[in-house]
């Protein structure tokens, strides 16, 4: 996968841009609040139709525009690639893949791949269970973009289940009752394929994150992943009928894929409650960087790197281990001091109130 160019209209702070990358590592160097964030944000865009800061679409366009386009060109198994996505305030985006217009955004997944490093990515570690879910269930479509049918289908069936719930207001009768016995099939059908999706996932990344855990931080303690839900033993059917009287109480279906936990520890303890900050922030670099191993792997096509001033959170030592660990191929970083030593860019470029200047 090789990034040749991308081109913003009315983005963010980006009136206009049409930038060349390097095949190799381009820095983007500014102060804060210049643009460098919204310019990975751009292209990390095209491999997904959404944020990875979880903005809304409106937020992305120009203070006074009615639309922003981002175009990409790139190259795939040796043949180009061209994506190009209009945001609109009014009405409906549109998006293109080889002047083809998209139906459907998952038919858009996997076309572009890209793995994001950003200083929000501590949240992984010590934020809530859904941001590891999504995690794990991106990572997931990103190695088989036809995984994201399986998770669309559970947070419809969730939809319809927990709308019931709420309709019945804790009185079933016969004709409620018939009804969510089709729900609780569907939701315990579609659910446990999910849970098998991220069970399988989760075995196949753990390798590449214990060993790049142990990269980062010098093997001092080792890192772990487990993902055991609550109603795996009894099976999502049985567990939803041992919680059907608490779910008709509250309103809302307590169990299932969409609580999920997935337990991330360091020496046999939980991440989240017995580690520093510097070793969650570790933790949380490794998880990335291990998916990217991992998508690597699989594709045998690296994903570009995107890295968003992860430099400035880290002490001498973890930058310079991250930075000897980075795999080979195309990478943006930004950064809003010095060039990192050690880097070695091809290409290093200012970026000052939305313009990019060689």
């Amino acid at each position: 996968m090789l990034l040749r160019s991308v081109e913003l209209v009315d983005f963010r702070n980006y009136a206009a841009l049409d930038l060349q990358v390097a095949p190799g590592v381009t820095v983007l160097v500014g102060s804060n609040g210049q643009g460098k964030t919204n310019l990975l944000e751009a292209i990390a865009y095209l491999a997904t139709l959404a944020s990875f800061r979880g903005a809304s679409d409106d937020v992305l366009i120009r203070s006074g525009a009615d639309a922003a386009v981002i175009r990409a060109e790139a190259t795939r198994d040796r043949r180009d690639l061209l994506i190009e996505t209009e945001i609109r305030r009014m009405g409906r985006n549109r998006t293109l893949v080889n002047r083809q217009l998209l139906r459907r955004t998952s038919d858009l997944l996997g076309a572009l791949r890209v793995s994001v490093f950003a200083p929000d990515d501590l949240e992984l570690v010590k934020g809530s269970p859904g941001l590891r879910r999504r995690f794990v269930d991106d990572l997931a479509v990103a190695l088989d973009a036809g995984l994201d049918a399986r998770r669309s289908e559970v947070d419809r069936i969730l939809r319809q289940r927990n709308a019931l719930l709420k309709q019945v207001r804790g009185r079933l009768d016969d004709d409620a009752a018939t009804t969510l016995e089709v729900w609780d099939t569907k939701f315990a059908t579609a659910g446990e394929a999910l849970g098998r999706m991220r069970s399988d996932l989760v075995a196949r990344l753990l390798p590449f994150l214990a060993g790049a855990y142990a990269e980062l931080a010098g093997g001092s303690r080792a890192a772990s992943m487990r993902y055991a839900p609550t109603w795996a033993a009894p099976g999502l059917a049985a567990a939803l009928r041992t919680a059907r009287a608490d779910d008709l109480r509250r309103g809302v279906t307590t169990v299932g894929p969409h609580r999920d936990e997935i337990d991330l520890g360091l020496g046999g303890e939980p991440a989240r409650t017995h580690a520093s900050q510097g070793e969650q922030r570790t933790f949380a670099l490794a998880l990335r960087l291990a998916g990217h191993r991992l998508v690597t792997d699989v594709t045998g096509s690296a994903p570009i790197l995107l890295l968003d001033d992860v430099f400035s959170e880290l002490d001498a030592a973890r930058r310079a281990a991250l930075l000897a660990t980075l795999p080979a191929g195309q990478t943006l970083l930004t950064t809003a001091a010095d060039v990192p030593a050690g880097t070695n860019p091809d290409l290093v470029l200012r970026v000052e109130r939305g313009t990019v200047l060689a």
